[in-house]
């Protein structure tokens, strides 16, 4: 009887004690401000680091693949600088599937059509290699774009000079049959009216 009898006063003096030391008991944590971590903006990058990513999805759909192609494409509020970009496209074919597809590496996002990193296009139907667009191995590809941008942008001074305000617009890299290995095209202006260097992806050498 006599416990039965305390337990009722017990109780509310746990509840009353609880109520006042409640809203004091705040921990030294939930003070401090939520810490926010910077992140670095995204900067363009060099053809080598774009392609590898850019590979090693393409060993996993054909592990029979060919490289055939790499080019720069433009990017909203990214430029080319110093032959590098944001945004790279590559063009693997299979022998074995007789298809072709395209992979793209983003270094930001720009929905709906852009991903960041590696997305695969669509496999379309391939009829082989042809004289202007011959396969390449990963090992010729020595030179990355920004080195042979270097040497193209040399030789393209005198005619940038002449014609200010004129950017790069074309860095891709592929073979032909008349190039002992893959070779770097640089385009400034248009085929029409412009200047555009070719330069060696395996020396580094400018070429004719």
């Amino acid at each position: 009887m006599y416990s039965r009898a305390l337990q009722p006063a017990l109780l509310a003096t746990v509840l009353a004690l609880t109520a006042c030391s409640g809203p004091t008991t705040t921990s030294a944590s939930n003070k401090e401000p939520d810490k926010v971590e910077a992140t670095a903006p995204a900067v363009p990058v060099t053809a080598k680091t774009a392609f590898w990513e850019m590979y090693k999805a393409a060993r996993a759909w054909a592990p029979d693949m060919l490289p055939i192609k790499l080019e720069a494409k433009p990017l909203n509020g990214m430029k080319f600088d110093g032959g590098k970009a944001g945004l790279w496209e590559a063009h693997f074919a299979s022998p074995e599937k007789k298809q072709y597809t395209k992979f793209t590496y983003s270094v930001v996002a720009q929905p709906p059509d852009i991903r960041k990193g590696v997305t695969a296009g669509e496999a379309l139907p391939w009829a082989g290699l042809t004289r202007d667009a011959l396969a390449f191995q990963s090992s010729e590809f020595a030179v990355d774009s920004d080195v042979a941008y270097e040497t193209a942008a040399a030789k393209a001074s005198s005619w940038v000079k002449e014609h200010p305000g004129i950017a790069m617009n074309t860095m891709s890299l592929g073979a032909a049959s008349r190039f002992p290995g893959p070779v770097w095209y640089f385009l400034w202006g248009d085929k029409k009216n412009g200047f555009y260097q070719l330069v060696s992806a395996s020396t580094g050498k400018a070429l004719k």
